[in-house]
Formats: structure tokens, C-alpha cells, sequence
């Protein structure tokens, strides 16, 4: 079954196509991960997948049933996102950022349930985060608040994860915990995770499948062997790269080289 499919996805910006014919299939448990250069489109289409942007035209399935089928709370507890840049204006602590996430199985006014906090408690557990619950937002690290987040997307229990550079700005270990998180995410909720990396190395040790994107059209997707080729590389970023097996993954390895100094 697939989570995700995209067809022929046009989205646009004034007069530019951000996404432009792009197509794209994400099979059940699927650790995809989308890269490319800066402003290939790679943010607007998780936007797009969870609706927060309009299309100009093309499909968008998910579990195999049109976006448009979906109403907000019922889309809401299929996808979940975590963005980039979150908001810290109001200083909730850990536990009720993350007990946000039960909104879309709550009406208006409901009150969270025992069950409700049962499962915040989970995901703040699965995180590594519940020794933080009473902290508040603005006091944690980076590190910290990202993982804060994941626990919110968790707690809306999806079955599809949408990851808008999550290890962006994180030193190697809090990397390391995150890509390994959602690996954990997959093999053990089955959760679908699309993620957009800068990352080319995290993303070949660590996703299934790989989409390459360039100008808002996919150029590439695939294993990260198929993929990750200093052709491919050198067709989307415009420099060369060289390739190797990671000595204990065998994972592709990814190094850049510089132009030689006149």
C-alpha cells in the first residue's frame, strides 16, 4: 500500500512553479528522505502533502485517498509535520506542547482524557524527553526542543511523518539521536517518514529511499546506492563529489572536493 502519492504535482508562486510536474510514490514504512539543492521545492511539498499549500494542479493521495477527502482534524491525525522553525512566543512547558498534539481527536472544547495524557506520557517517554515535562520551551536546547516537537508529531499518533530538516543546526550526537528516532518510529510504530535533509551522508546511512529534486522536478529516486553517484550528485548540486562505501555501514559516503587552487 502506499502512504504517499503524488502526481504530476504543479505548485506556483507568482509567476514561478515551485513544484513543476513532480511525481512521486511512498510505500508503507518507507524512510524516504528528499534532497537537493536550495529552493528545489523540498519544504513546499511536505507543505503540500499535509495541506498547507494549494496545488495549481496534479494529485495528491495519501493512504491512497485524495488530500481533498480529508477533512482538517482527520488529515491531521493521518499526517503529522514538524517544521523547521517552531515558535517559541509563548513559553507551554514540554508537556503541554506535546499534549497539543491530541487536538485533532479532541472536539473544541474537550478536555484532555486520562488516555490523552497516557499517550504524551508515551511519546515524551519514546523521545527521551519526559524527565523535561515541567520545563519550559524557551529553557531547553535544541537538541532538546527538536525532540520536543517529534514527541508532539508522535503524540498525534500518524501514520505518516513529515520532517522539515530535523538534525539542521544539531551537533553529531543530537544527529544521531534523531535520525535513530525515527528508524525506531518505523521499525517499531510503522510509520511512514518523509524527511528533507541537507545532510547527504545522514541521508544514505539512514533512508530506504532517497528522492533527488532539482527546480521542483524530480530527477532521481531510488535506493541511496542508486542515487548517490557523483553523476546524479554533480547533475543536481553543480559540483563535484566524490563517493565511497562507509568503512562499517557500507553505506554511500559522500565528500565533497574543491576546486583546484590557481
Amino acid at each position: 500500500m502506499k502512504s504517499v502519492s503524488v502526481k504530476g504535482l504543479t505548485v506556483r508562486a507568482g509567476s514561478r512553479n515551485i513544484l513543476d510536474d513532480l511525481d512521486l510514490d511512498v510505500r508503507q514504512k518507507d524512510f524516504l528522505v528528499i534532497i537537493g539543492p536550495n529552493g528545489a521545492g523540498k519544504t513546499t511539498l511536505l507543505k503540500t502533502i499535509c495541506g498547507l499549500v494549494d496545488k495549481v494542479s496534479g494529485e495528491v493521495n495519501i493512504l491512497e485517498k485524495p488530500l481533498e477527502d480529508y477533512s482538517r482534524n482527520k488529515l491531521a491525525a493521518t499526517v503529522a509535520i514538524v517544521a523547521q522553525q517552531m515558535n517559541l512566543e509563548f513559553a507551554f512547558s514540554v508537556e503541554e506542547t506535546v499534549l497539543m498534539g491530541r487536538a485533532p481527536h479532541l472536539t473544541l472544547l474537550q478536555q484532555e482524557s486520562k488516555h490523552d495524557y497516557e499517550i504524551a506520557g508515551r511519546a515524551m517517554s519514546i523521545t527521551q524527553v519526559d524527565h523535561l515535562a515541567d520545563r519550559r520551551l524557551d529553557q531547553l536546547s535544541g537538541g532538546e526542543r527538536q525532540r520536543v516537537m517529534i514527541a508532539r508529531a508522535i503524540c498525534q499518533q500518524p501514520r505518516i511523518m513529515l520532517l522539515d530538516e530535523p538534525t539542521a543546526a544539531l551537533d553529531p550526537a543530537h544527529q544521531l539521536v534523531i535520525m535513530q528516532l525515527m528508524l525506531r518510529l518505523r521499525n517499531e510504530e510503522g510509520i511512514t517518514v518523509l524527511m528533507v535533509s541537507h545532510d547527504l551522508n545522514l541521508a544514505a546511512m539512514f533512508g530506504t529511499r532517497i528522492l533527488l529534486i532539482k527546480e521542483g522536478r524530480g530527477i532521481l529516486s531510488g535506493t541511496p546506492e542508486e542515487i548517490m553517484t557523483p553523476d546524479n550528485l554533480q547533475q543536481a548540486y553543480g559540483c563535484t563529489m566524490h563517493v565511497d562505501s562507509h568503512p562499517l555501514s557500507g553505506t554511500p559516503r559522500i565528500s565533497l572536493v574543491p576546486d583546484p587552487v590557481s
